[in-house]
């Protein structure tokens, strides 16, 4: 399975899938990242994977469409993407919450965990779910909790919940590249065969 990742960021959610690719059966053919300094393109050509700065979604499209990407994994992508693009794709997001809670515009990165911190929750954890035309609304795949205790801050509780990131991601990768999901409206469910 051809995967494509698209980030903004540090990349370590990508640097989970290069290092768990040959594991999973998946080849991650191209990175494509909405920042220009972005870390984690040094990751993708660290790696030896194809990668690119681009903003222009029409053209993301055409890259991913040239690699033949059967994949495509949003990993701290900051973009919202268009109906079209979402049509276009099999996609997934990571997204450092336990949605439907503490999810949608302007919930991302650090402030996600500062809006835990301060509605006093008590766990928090991560999502994986598949991408459809509303901002953190598509079908979960995957969910893990991890306790906020009363000792946290953003960058403590942010290292608990990326560590889970990292493993439901790859989770659900070879969920999907092994046709293991079943999509029943918002429900997925994970076949036994």
């Amino acid at each position: 399975m051809v995967v494509g990742v698209l980030i903004s960021g540090g990349g370590t959610n990508l640097q989970a899938i290069i290092d768990n690719q040959k594991n999973i059966g998946i080849d991650v053919s191209v990175v494509i990242s909405s920042n220009e300094n972005a870390f984690g393109l040094t990751r993708a050509r660290n790696s030896g994977i194809d990668s690119f700065f681009e903003n222009d979604e029409k053209k993301i499209i055409e890259i991913l469409k040239n690699y033949k990407v059967d994949l495509v994994v949003l990993a701290g992508y900051l973009k919202i993407i268009s109906k079209d693009f979402v049509d276009s794709f099999k996609i997934i997001n990571v997204h450092p919450s336990l949605i439907p809670s503490f999810c949608g515009k302007g919930f991302y990165g650090k402030k996600v965990h500062q809006a835990v911190l301060d509605y006093g929750v008590k766990v928090t954890g991560a999502t994986v779910h598949f991408v459809d035309y509303g901002a953190d609304t598509g079908a979960i795949i995957r969910q893990k909790v991890v306790e906020v205790s009363d000792f946290d801050t953003v960058e403590t509780l942010s290292k608990k919940v990326l560590k889970i990131e990292h493993e439901i991601l790859i989770e659900s990768i070879k969920l999907i590249k092994d046709d293991k999901l079943r999509l029943d409206g918002r429900k997925v469910y994970e076949s036994i065969n």
